[in-house]
């Protein structure tokens, strides 16, 4: 069976629970595989907590996918992971256990984003905080490079609200 929507994972959260994905349903969902030690770090989480705060009443969420793939920037366990979000940035986005983006033992969901809406030179995810917007009905929209500023992803959301 070929997925058609991100309803047909389901995926571990932080504390180690199975999640299944059509929790998102009728909601806009943005999804981004998260680090702690990166250079984008500050800026993304900081803004992501803006865009949440602004949106989550409108049927905005975020699923971030801790990732240690990149320059070994997320050496952290789920446990520490969640500490550092929410103390220092106040952020409780839906938080995810670590996963790998890519690769032969990449993350289902992560092989289902990818295949929707490939990357620029090649599909694989190529840094943190790489975002793909996902509609209500579970569709991969859009995909965002890691510099692009969850701010700048406004438009599009308020265009799937």
């Amino acid at each position: 069976m070929t997925a058609k929507t991100i309803y047909q994972f389901t995926a571990k959260d932080v504390d180690g629970k199975d999640v299944n994905l059509e929790k998102y349903m009728g909601n806009v969902v943005l999804i981004v595989n998260v680090a702690s030690e990166c250079g984008l770090t500050n800026s993304n989480y900081t803004q992501l907590k803006e865009v949440l705060d602004k949106y989550h009443d409108k049927g905005l969420q975020i699923a971030a996918f801790p990732c240690n793939q990149f320059g070994g920037e997320e050496p952290a366990c789920e446990l520490d992971i969640k500490k550092f979000v929410n103390e220092k940035y106040k952020f409780e986005p839906d938080l995810y256990a670590k996963i790998k983006v890519n690769g032969d033992d990449a993350h289902p969901l992560y092989k289902f984003l990818k295949k929707e809406k490939g990357g620029t030179l090649f599909d694989g995810i190529k840094w943190n905080f790489t975002k793909f917007l996902v509609d209500k009905e579970g569709h991969v929209v859009k995909r965002y490079a890691p510099t692009t500023a969850p701010h700048e992803i406004e438009k599009d959301i308020e265009k799937l609200l």
